[in-house]
């Protein structure tokens, strides 16, 4: 390969400025990007997710880095299920959900929910806030080898009131984890969002109004 092609090749996958790849900025950060593999609501890896490398705005993954520090000394860290999501994803998101006879998930991920009724009760939109950039899901597990996650009382992305971060159903243990997470990330500046206690937004995000769309390679 010549050095031409090598920096035709170099430049072709560098992230748009303002971005940054998670594990650059917070080094052994635990990654299970959820939309690069099966083993999810879609049941199958999501067009747009091309790596399981996640990326941020340099705003969000420095804030994020803050929250990985303070749970560093209690033997705990961050894991991320998503961050930045192409609106090729969203738009593949929103073809599978008007597929209404595709329900292979349902018993694991929406068993209480129709599936035409996912637009209209808010799990599936056109726009998400990952395609901005300072949109992550995550959740908190222990520093051990193995590590074990800390129990929230319901698996990442199950649409439910069971998701919601003040649902009453849910053990003192799993509330209690549920107030450790969003109490940290509220501290570093990100805003949670009522439906799911997994999906915090940086709350002075630099890009409000743009949707990207590039790939993560």
């Amino acid at each position: 390969m010549s050095i031409a092609t090598l920096c035709i090749t170099s430049v072709a996958w560098a992230l748009p400025v303002g971005f940054v790849y998670i594990d650059d900025e917070i080094p052994g950060i635990q990654v299970d990007l959820k939309y690069a593999g099966s083993n999810n609501f879609v049941g199958r890896p999501i067009i747009g997710y091309v790596t399981h490398r996640a990326v941020l705005t340099t705003q969000a993954a420095k804030a994020l880095s803050r929250v990985q520090a303070d749970l560093k000394p209690f033997g705990l860290e961050l894991l991320l299920y998503d961050a930045y999501r192409p609106q090729r994803a969203v738009d593949d998101f929103v073809v599978w959900a008007k597929d209404i006879a595709d329900t292979r998930t349902k018993a694991e991920f929406y068993p209480q929910v129709a599936k035409d009724n996912l637009f209209s009760e808010g799990y599936i939109a056109g726009r998400s806030g990952h395609s901005r950039g300072s949109t992550v899901d995550l959740t908190i597990i222990s520093s051990t080898s193995p590590p074990e996650a800390l129990n929230m009382g319901t698996k990442f992305d199950f649409f439910g009131l069971e998701s919601w971060p003040k649902y009453g159903g849910v053990s003192a243990e799993q509330s209690a984890n549920r107030l450790l997470l969003r109490t940290l990330m509220l501290k570093y500046g990100f805003k949670p969002y009522e439906m799911e206690w997994w999906h915090f937004t940086l709350e002075n995000e630099p890009f409000p109004d743009s949707y990207f769309n590039f790939v993560v390679r």
